[in-house]
């Protein structure tokens, strides 16, 4: 690595692995181009740092071979750094064979990726037991001399990597005609040899970003940063389309996050992106959500993984971006591209040849300008934590995304009209600090459904531990089996008291009640799962009646499962009412379009009516305007809603139970200087509430609140009990059985309800 700075060249095999590289190298001279394979590389490499994607990810090992020589011989003199993937995929073994004489070095200790005695270590545990290789058709390597076979390599244990002789010890292995494999598990070591082959001549680097850093470091220039500022003349217009490519288990609470945050999505059925031809009705739907928006473009999860099919889906992906933004009428559209596969065809279907990088949003998340002037993002698949997609499209809008009020989600499979962008708090965005952030005691719920996972996602966003300092209330060994499936790197710390937790990002702590078996089936009725529940719900209850919580989060529990347990409650609602020696409290769902509160709920019809009256209904209002006060709304306006079609006609439907039984209790609230309008009728209430003329809708009986929630936003919906000692929150679903321990559950809706706590809770010091 002793070629002089005007010359830096660096090989990688996939576009999103060439984007982060360039963003870590860039500063060396002001400047990095990133020069996707093709006519004219040779030409384009020359003074500065020149990343080539070699798009050699899925290429033969003949192929491999003859781009990189290729490239090499095109620069002679450069500094020579081979990019591969930490994970090992794509041919590795090739282009580490046709670089010359090379050092290998592929931990990535940001995100816990190291290499202990010549063995890939993720997460702690070794590469071969994970599921990161699942689209790859192939196991993959138990070891990096597996990886690179047939080449001959010598492991460099980490005593040698952090001793003074490194150096020599490199150049003996190297005269010996062997490939140095370098162990590591810091930066430290990675600097060490960086710093070791530049005192090489002649002898290039391999290895990870976690390298081209180490690299970076030495020639004494910090990683390109910054949120960028969004180009002038391309705000305003179509887009952004984030395109995610991946199969990746993390993708799933990303996609999670924008969704809470309003953005639409289009899924598109994995057969239609395997045809030559998209299909003319999805490219429409894709074109005409683009126009309006910010649109989410993915294939359906619901088709699952089909082994070695990642590139051909890819493929699709690009053909159908393509149609569909040929028709967006505007110029062109920005770009979030997840996967460096997908990045690569769709860019090479827009004819992008190079890529000038511009900022960092995040480990791996490059923002870059295309000659034609577009923002494009490319980071990938396997990267960021749930709110990575959020940052994203937020650097490249300069705004947060959220649902206007005057307009839909998309529905999967197709499209509505897509969300405006505003700058209104996001569910996402953390509240302003007025002191130390709240404690929040989270339920584990029933650990045989979602909850060990919506819990695990939720707290490992880093947004959700600026905002408040959560303590999960169940089964350590269940959040940890979550983890694995999700493929999140989390710590599951036990922790004996609230007291005792540390709050550090990456560590969820855990008040270990130890109450399951270990084989405990997914996905299946179990009193013990219910009788855990309820012992996750009594302990939180407890710790917030003694003051050392300040809100309570829960995740679902099942009713049939806490039954079957000898537990007989409706729900988490009643359940701590019980606990916290309260008679009466009401449930108050939360979208980010809708805020419904519930004077009666788990009742059959006709005893819900005849359960209302004046009273019940005044108090329920009052602890809804408490509320939405205490959250940061200073004069709620609230719509009240009838009990019979049309809110009874003046006496046309029913019986006159609106004059009866809500008329009395609205005029007291009046006099008390409460914004509270009606009775209404039901439909128009939620129609006007829904384009934002009401801050919350009283709903007289459970389905009449919960199914236009459900309608609205269940995927970002909070269940919310007010009236209680402490605010609680909840995801506005249920235990899922059907998914659980798949890692296809979306988290965004418990992302919320955390958020819901924290910004409802009081400050410890309050």
């Amino acid at each position: 690595m002793t070629a002089p700075a005007a010359a830096l060249l660096v090989l990688a095999d996939d576009l999103s692995g060439a984007a982060e590289t360039a963003a870590l190298l860039a500063p060396r001279t002001g400047s990095a181009r990133v020069v996707l394979s093709g006519p004219g590389v040779r030409a384009a490499v020359s003074a500065g740092v020149t990343v080539v994607d070699l798009d050699t990810r899925h290429a033969d090992a003949a192929v491999t071979d003859a781009a990189v020589r290729d490239a090499v011989a095109g620069t002679p003199g450069a500094a020579v750094l081979v990019k591969l993937d930490s994970l090992l995929r794509g041919p590795v073994a090739a282009a580490v064979g046709a670089v010359g004489p090379v050092v290998v070095a592929t931990a990535l200790p940001a995100l816990d990726r190291v290499v202990r005695n010549g063995v890939p270590v993720v997460s702690g545990g070794p590469l071969s037991g994970t599921p990161a290789w699942a689209t790859e058709g192939r196991t993959a390597p138990s070891s990096l001399a597996q990886a690179l076979a047939p080449l001959l390599v010598q492991v460099v244990p980490l005593a040698d990597v952090r001793s003074s002789g490194l150096p020599d010890l490199l150049r003996s292995v190297l005269a010996s005609g062997r490939v140095p494999v370098c162990d590591g598990e810091s930066d430290a070591d990675l600097d060490a040899v960086a710093a070791a082959v530049a005192g090489l001549p002649g002898v290039a680097l391999a290895g990870s970003a976690g390298l081209a850093a180490a690299v970076g470091r030495r020639l004494g220039h910090a990683p390109l940063g910054g949120v960028p500022t969004p180009v002038p003349d391309r705000t305003g217009g179509p887009g952004p389309l984030v395109v995610v490519g991946t199969a990746e288990g993390v993708a799933l609470g990303q996609v999670a996050g924008l969704r809470a945050g309003g953005v639409p999505e289009v899924l598109v059925p994995v057969p239609d992106l395997l045809a030559a031809v998209p299909d003319a009705g999805v490219v429409r739907r894709l074109a005409d959500a683009v126009t309006r928006g910010a649109v989410v473009l993915r294939p359906d999860p619901a088709g699952g993984v089909v082994p070695g099919a990642g590139r051909h889906l890819s493929a699709g992906l690009a053909r159908l971006v393509s149609a569909a933004l040929a028709a967006v009428p505007g110029g062109p559209v920005d770009l979030a591209l997840t996967g460096g596969e997908t990045a690569r065809r769709v860019l090479d279907g827009l004819g992008v040849r190079t890529l000038a990088p511009r900022a960092t949003v995040h480990h791996g998340a490059v923002v870059c300008t295309a000659p034609d002037g577009r923002s494009v993002v490319t980071r990938p698949g396997s990267f960021g934590g749930p709110g990575s997609l959020l940052a994203i499209l937020t650097a490249l809008t300069g705004e947060v995304a959220v649902p206007s009020t005057d307009q839909h989600p998309v529905a999967s499979g197709g499209t509505t009209e897509g969300p405006s962008m505003s700058t209104l708090t996001s569910p996402t965005e953390p509240v302003a600090d007025s002191g130390p952030t709240p404690f929040i005691a989270v339920t584990m719920g029933d650990g045989a459904g979602v909850g060990p996972e919506v819990v695990v996602g939720a707290l490992v966003d880093p947004a959700s531990l600026a905002r408040c300092r959560p303590v999960v209330i169940g089964d350590a060994a269940r959040l940890r089996a979550a983890a694995e499936i999700l493929g999140l790197d989390a710590e599951i710390a036990v922790v004996e008291r609230v007291a005792d937790a540390v709050f550090t990002p990456g560590r969820i702590n855990v008040i270990d009640l130890g109450l399951l078996p270990a084989d405990l089936p997914w996905g299946r009725l179990s009193p013990v799962a219910g009788h855990a529940a309820y012992e996750y719900i009594r302990v939180a209850a407890e710790l917030a009646m003694a003051g050392e919580v300040q809100g309570i989060c829960t995740a679902p529990l099942n009713k049939e499962a806490l039954h079957a347990a000898g537990h007989v409650y409706p729900g988490h609602t009643e359940l701590l009412a019980h606990f916290c020696g309260i008679e009466e409290v009401s449930m108050m769902l939360s979208s980010p379009r809708i805020r419904v509160i519930h004077v009666t709920t788990h009742l059959g019809l006709i005893d819900a009516i005849n359960r209302i009256e004046p009273g019940l209904v005044e108090r329920t209002v009052r602890r809804g305007h408490d509320a939405l006060v205490r959250a940061g709304i200073p004069n709620p306006r609230i719509s009240v809603c009838g009990i019979n079609p049309h809110a009874g006609e003046n006496g046309l439907f029913g019986y006159g139970e609106e004059e009866e039984k809500i008329v009395p209790a609205i005029e007291r609230l009046q006099a008390d200087g409460i914004d509270v309008r009606g009775p209404l009728p039901a439909d128009t209430a939620f129609f006007v509430a829904g384009r934002g003329d009401y801050d919350l809708v009283v709903a007289m009986y459970h389905d009449q609140g919960h199914g236009p929630v459900k309608v609205l936003g269940i995927e970002a919906g909070v269940n919310i009990t007010v009236g209680l000692p402490v605010i609680r929150t909840s995801v506005d679903h249920g235990t899922a059985f059907d998914i659980a321990g798949t890692g296809k559950v979306e988290i965004g809706s418990m992302i919320e309800a955390l958020r819901q706590a924290a910004q409802m809770s009081p400050r410890p010091a309050a």
